[in-house]
């Protein structure tokens, strides 16, 4: 054992263990990760024998948000490589439990705890051809695994600063050593490109090939065009103004400014799709509304009668309803981040979120391109949406900037596939 491996599995290993089983008492996201790895071992054997096909991928996320960037690429692959059989292993709950019924991977499972022992049985167990890493999730023993068996990974749609943390004198070296087992280092852009090739590895590629979360972006919007979500009557004639995954937070700016917009647009139609539609929280917000505005919730549509404000109590419906929408809200810039930019804007639609919007390249872009606005407040809130709903030209012009923005960041699939084709072709 080497003196890295053996400082990792020594001394970093056992407190991330420890962190890991003291966090299940006080998290219930921790909780529900450590239980869900109980009997991931019994269960994997009788997983693994339903692979059939001698080309299997392996693909790593650490949660939903980066399985999202390997979607296009495993539909990529199963449409022009149909028997590869796709391995996506998670290390979050909310990851795993929402994928766990994904139809284009084969063998769904939580990542184990990065022991050697541990990697060594799942990587025998399954037989990945490759693995391709999404991100940033690297697991020392799962690369030195994969390595020691002559196994290619991959990492895409990876990031990097100059600033990052992993270069400092402490960790560099650490990093370097792990990042030159690695076949190819694909990153989102050029700049990141050059702060990996700081580590000065000797073995990986490392190239910018583009962001597939926008070809993810693209192709869910292609499916979301096909389902008629909203009766034409609902819209018909309407301006319609879409606060996507907001929190509390975003809610108790724009209610005030939603109140005061529709006394004088009557005809505008507002939809909320909170972050997490609990009953609490539409309760909540059926309780701010009352007296000030009618509402609806999406589930009783059945008996729509002209109310300017739909709250959508169901999840999964988002990217289809921003097909209706003349200007967005994306949530989260009131709290801790703004979500996804990137589904409104390839709609061609506006977008507005608040200060707290630097944890997203694209909505930093965005903004400068004038495809997107940040809001600070109430009073900017309503500034920028009273202009953008009176101006038509306005709102053209920025819809179409947002529209192109996606476009021609559309591509990085097919780029990252010329550098996985000759691992299929071994």
């Amino acid at each position: 054992m080497t003196v890295t491996r053996a400082l990792y599995s020594l001394i970093i290993l056992p407190l991330l263990y420890l962190l890991f089983h003291v966090g299940k008492f006080v998290n219930a996201k921790v909780r529900r990760g450590v239980e869900g790895r109980a009997g991931l071992f019994t269960r994997l054997p009788e997983q693994a024998a339903k692979l059939t096909g001698t080309q299997r991928l392996w693909f790593h996320a650490s949660s939903l948000g980066e399985f999202e960037q390997a979607k296009p690429i495993i539909a990529a692959v199963k449409e022009r490589h149909p028997s590869t059989e796709i391995i996506a292993t998670f290390f979050s709950p909310s990851g795993y439990d929402n994928s766990k019924n994904y139809k284009l991977a084969s063998l769904i499972s939580y990542l184990p705890f990065d022991t050697a022992a541990n990697m060594q049985r799942f990587v025998d167990i399954t037989r990945p051809t490759a693995a391709i890493i999404l991100r940033y999730d690297v697991w020392p023993n799962m690369v030195w695994t994969l390595h020691d068996r002559s196994i290619p990974v991959l990492i895409v749609n990876a990031t990097m600063t100059a600033r990052s943390p992993r270069l400092s004198a402490v960790a560099r070296g650490f990093h370097r050593r792990l990042y030159d087992l690695f076949s190819a280092i694909l990153t989102v852009s050029a700049a990141d490109a050059a702060a990996f090739a700081l580590f000065g590895t000797s073995t990986p590629l490392i190239a910018p090939v583009g962001d597939t979360r926008f070809d993810q972006v693209k192709r869910r919007s292609d499916d979301a065009r096909m389902k008629q979500i909203l009766p034409p009557a609902v819209t018909a004639g309407r301006k319609v103004f879409i606060v996507g995954q907001s929190w509390g937070e975003d809610e108790s700016v724009l209610l005030p400014v939603l109140f005061k917009l529709q006394t004088e647009e009557p005809s505008l139609i507002t939809i909320i799709v909170p972050h997490e539609p609990t009953v609490e929280h539409l309760d909540d917000l059926e309780s701010a509304l009352e007296g000030r505005c009618r509402s609806i919730r999406f589930s009783e549509m059945g008996r729509y009668a002209g109310e300017p404000v739909i709250l959508i109590d169901s999840i999964g419906i988002l990217v289809a309803l921003y097909q209706y929408a003349h200007v967005v809200y994306v949530g989260g810039s009131f709290r801790q981040g703004v979500h996804n930019v990137l589904e409104p804007a390839v709609f061609g639609a506006p977008v507005l979120f608040g200060p707290r919007h630097t944890n997203s390249q694209e909505a930093v872009e965005l903004a400068r391109l004038g495809g997107a606005f940040v809001v600070t407040g109430e009073r900017s809130a309503y500034r920028t949406l009273r202009t953008l709903l009176d101006d038509a030209p306005q709102r053209a012009k920025a819809g179409e900037t947002a529209r192109t923005f996606v476009a021609a960041n559309c591509g990085a699939t097919d780029r990252f596939l010329l550098h996985l084709q000759p691992l299929l072709e071994r």
